[in-house]
């Protein structure tokens, strides 16, 4: 893949685009390695679809080297003190661009638009053998919050939110 020299190019695309499920295969692949298992919470591709969501695809040149969405989680308002909750969902970096700052530039892109759409606060789950993801989300202003989604109740799992209103 070349993409030495290339800016990262954010759009929003559909989550069943070709390129971001290529995207995703790679990110499941990733996780089998790390976690012996593929990442099994449900996503609903419509929920990452305009007025419930939005899904972004990073290109450097013509590749699609980054992707990353959030959807609306109005079940989880109470437990922000009311606040209008989205969580950042199926953020990767391919490991050929990463040391780039496209993770930082993406997670930016999605806080901004999630913020315009009325979001009031964005939490994420991320695992405990992703440390790069957690200092990411740590360095940007993320804060541990209580264990919430599909793998609430694992040892693994670590929450992050960030109020951003």
């Amino acid at each position: 893949m070349q993409t030495e020299g290339r800016e990262l190019e954010l759009g929003v695309v559909p989550f069943l685009d070709e390129r971001v499920q290529r995207l995703v295969d790679e990110v499941q692949a990733h996780y089998v390695a790390i976690y012996g298992g593929p990442d099994e919470s449900p996503v609903d591709p419509l929920q990452f679809s305009e007025p419930r969501g939005l899904f972004v695809l990073g290109l450097a040149g013509d590749e699609p080297v980054a992707m990353g969405g959030w959807r609306w989680r109005p079940e989880l308002d109470a437990r922000f003190d009311g606040d209008r909750v989205a969580e950042v969902k199926r953020m990767f970096v391919s490991p050929s661009v990463r040391g780039r700052g496209f993770a930082r530039r993406l997670l930016a892109h999605l806080e901004s638009t999630a913020q315009a759409a009325g979001v009031e606060h964005l939490v994420l789950e991320t695992g405990l053998m992703q440390p790069d993801a957690i200092a990411l989300y740590e360095s940007s202003g993320y804060e541990p919050v209580v264990p919430f989604g599909h793998y609430a109740g694992s040892e693994l799992v670590r929450c992050f939110g960030k109020r951003l209103a």
